[in-house]
């Protein structure tokens, strides 16, 4: 077997979720009601997700088995193939070992299709007919189209209007797909039209976009809503990449000493680092588990742990997290997926616990590294995965100055080839980074929910 791309085999997929409430020292405070402030519970969900998902959301086993319809899917891509990206270290002149899990060959061309396909599984399994999400930058709403093309679901897309107009093509490839999909914030909803109506030239956030999908959902008997990150459903699904990728550095008698990804709401990351947070938590394994984030948007980094509303109208939820508010509106960076004002609460909690280490990186640095790894290992990264790509190049560079060996893993979550305007606005010399002020900060800080 090739040490540049390590593959598993069909019957190597992993046949269960990992789930980390299972092992985790301390769990975050539960949901809770947003009108009565009492803790949430199965009915508070039911309108919305079915109850295959509403029990994924709060079980306490630590495998989950995953149902054979969706498997027969994932076997489409999965297993999906780690790599060594060793022109990348020669590149770069380093001790370290550098590795990658690539999820961008999923048929949407990233990780988020893991998750996408159990939950229009579950939802068709209990009669649903049609989904609606919201998207940021459009990598969701794709592979969520594609999955309720795969299960006979209609599927409406709300996608953040900066991404909107940034990233066309990904809006094509849901259409598609059979998906509707429109810019947010919107006229179509209640929600959508306050925005306009204070702010006609909003561009935007996920925050809208997911008030905006779960007033869809809850108006009509047939849909149910459909979430890309952030709950513990989500989190559990994404797993199956650091399964994969724990199977395959032991093929080549490779452990690592850091795992890095980018997060936005916390799909992307605890997917590649939540297997190995298990081997911190019950083995006591050495391994750094970093997860990195834009600046224009640092929720880990600057963020508050508390309770906030996961949307801006304040539909759902109060989830216990770190948050910069849900009235922040972050600027129109590129890694649209990352334009999330909060964090899963577990990826919050183990943070908070020290388990996790967070950092956050301006835009045009990580679009630097992103072109220095398209030139050495022959992919385009989107945004979003560039932030990885960013931290793991740092890593390198320390193992380097130190001169010492170092085992790095990183999760390319997905390519960027309808990314390509934004690189062009890279090229050209135009892009800009957003530094978050401590005064609006503070302002969106103020706003939260007095619990």
């Amino acid at each position: 077997m090739s040490e540049n791309k390590i593959m598993l085999s069909e019957n190597e997929l992993p046949k269960a979720w990992y789930n980390i409430q299972a092992d985790m020292p301390n769990l975050p405070k539960p949901a809770l009601n947003s009108a009565t402030r009492q803790l949430a519970g199965p009915e508070d969900l039911s309108p919305i997700f079915p109850m295959g998902l509403i029990e994924q959301e709060v079980t306490s086993e630590r495998w989950v088995e995953i149902p054979e319809e969706v498997l027969e899917i994932y076997r489409l891509w999965r297993p999906a193939p780690l790599c060594r990206a060793r022109r990348l270290e020669k590149a770069l002149d380093t001790p370290a070992k550098i590795f990658y899990k690539y999820e961008g060959v999923s048929p949407a061309g990233s990780h988020k299709l893991n998750t996408a396909v159990p939950q229009a599984y579950y939802n068709q399994k209990e009669g649903i007919k049609r989904l609606a999400t919201e998207t940021g930058a459009g990598q969701w709403g794709v592979a969520l189209s594609q999955a309720c093309n795969f299960f006979d679901l209609e599927c409406m897309v709300y996608m953040v209007k900066v991404s909107y107009l940034q990233k066309p093509y990904r809006r094509t490839q849901m259409q598609i797909f059979g998906s509707d999909v429109i810019a947010s914030p919107s006229e179509q909803t209640d929600s959508g039209r306050k925005i306009l109506q204070e702010d006609p030239d909003s561009l935007g956030s996920l925050g809208i976009a997911i008030s905006e999908a779960v007033e869809d959902a809850a108006g009509r008997d047939d849909t149910n809503y459909a979430l890309g990150s952030v709950l513990n459903h989500v989190i559990l699904h994404q797993t199956v990449i650091g399964l994969e990728a724990k199977e395959q550095m032991a093929k080549v008698d490779e452990y690592p000493d850091v795992v890095i990804a980018c997060c936005g709401g916390g799909s992307n990351f605890s997917g590649i680092a939540f297997p190995f947070a298990y081997d911190i938590i019950v083995k006591g394994a050495k391994v750094n588990l970093l997860a990195v984030e834009p600046t224009a948007c640092p929720t880990l980094t600057r963020g508050h742990l508390g309770y906030d509303y996961g949307d801006v109208a304040g539909f759902t939820p109060l989830l216990w997290m770190y948050t910069l508010g849900k009235d922040f509106m972050p600027p129109g960076i590129h890694a649209g997926g990352l334009r999330y004002h909060g964090e899963s609460p577990l990826v919050s909690q183990l943070v908070h616990d020290g388990i996790v280490k967070a950092r956050a990186y301006r835009q045009t640095d990580i679009f630097k590294s992103a072109e220095i790894f398209a030139r050495c290992e022959g992919i385009v990264p989107a945004p979003e995965s560039s932030h990885a790509i960013h931290g793991a190049i740092e890593e390198a560079v320390a193992a380097k100055e130190a001169g010492e060996a170092r085992t790095i893993l990183f999760n390319l979550s997905g390519h960027g080839l309808l990314d390509l305007p934004s690189y062009e606005t890279y090229i050209d010399g135009k892009l800009i980074d957003y530094p978050l002020s401590e005064d609006s900060l503070k302002n969106s800080i103020e706003k939260l929910p007095k619990v």
